[in-house]
């Protein structure tokens, strides 16, 4: 065999091998390029919300509007679960058997872990919590995706003179040493919407989150005062920040999204019947 076909031959061979680490050149059944899947594991924060719900919203909701073609987004977050429940229930299992290499994987709990009373979903910030969430790292990896941890975003609480205040304890900061530890790429929602509520102000951002006025949502008829799920506006703002902070992390590059100085307006949320 000549050199030249050598040659040829081996690069034939190497074909598949190279076709299989580049995510960009997967293939679905239909032959062209398999989108890329932004796959969240959360809490209410983030979860899909239905008909019987609205207004309330979860910021996974108003990703795709920030997202390029090509990407994807797969909601597991669910109402309610901890680091440690979701997995306890199967949930991240069912999650994993859908990630393929080149995925992302956005890993958003705290909010629950809290609630240390509950044996079902309490956790402690340092132990843990950290081993929970390790577990998620450590599935993304195996299938060749990338983990991207996700601190709590902040509820609307403020001080007397109008400081916005933390609310998550230490769970944010056991989650930036992990993902240190790990050597994960970390998005700190936390203390970004601290930082945006603080802008806001107390007036400002009641309607980013779920309150209401009797009689204002047949879903609510007695109104609603709740400082932890938003609105649309307000699930709107929380992804265009993840959004831009992926960007920054160099998680995502610019081709990946769009509209991120463009008004979205919260009317393009929608909510499917249950």
């Amino acid at each position: 065999m000549s050199l030249t076909r050598r040659r040829t031959a081996a690069a034939l061979l190497a074909l598949p091998l190279a076709l299989s680490a580049t995510p960009a050149l997967a293939h679905g059944g239909g032959g062209g390029p398999r989108p890329r899947t932004l796959h969240i594991a959360g809490d209410s924060t983030a979860a899909q919300k239905y008909a019987d719900a609205a207004p309330e919203t979860g910021w996974g909701m108003a990703l795709p509007f920030f997202l390029g073609r090509g990407l994807t987004v797969a909601n597991h977050a669910m109402n309610g679960r901890s680091s440690k429940s979701f997995i306890d229930e199967g949930r991240l299992t069912a999650l994993l058997e859908g990630v393929r290499p080149g995925d992302l994987v956005l890993i958003q709990f705290g909010h629950n872990d809290e609630k240390t009373e509950d044996p079902a979903r309490g956790t402690d910030p340092y132990t843990t919590y950290q081993e929970y969430l390790r577990q998620y790292v450590r599935g993304a990896r195996a299938r060749r995706a990338e983990p991207v941890l996700i601190t709590p975003v902040e509820r609307r609480r403020f001080a007397e003179d109008g400081t916005a205040k933390p609310t998550h304890g230490e769970y944010p900061a056991a989650m930036r040493a992990l993902a240190s530890e790990e050597g994960v790429a970390l998005i700190d929602v936390q203390a970004l919407s601290l930082a945006r509520w603080q802008e806001l102000g107390p007036d400002g951002t009641e309607a980013y989150f779920n309150w209401l006025e009797p009689g204002e949502s047949p879903n609510y008829p007695d109104g609603k005062q709740d400082n932890t799920h938003f609105r649309p506006d307000g699930a709107v703002d929380v992804a265009r920040t993840t959004a831009r902070a992926l960007l920054h992390g160099r998680v995502l590059a610019p081709r990946d999204l769009r509209r991120l100085d463009e008004t979205v307006p919260g009317s393009r949320i929608t909510w499917p019947q249950a």
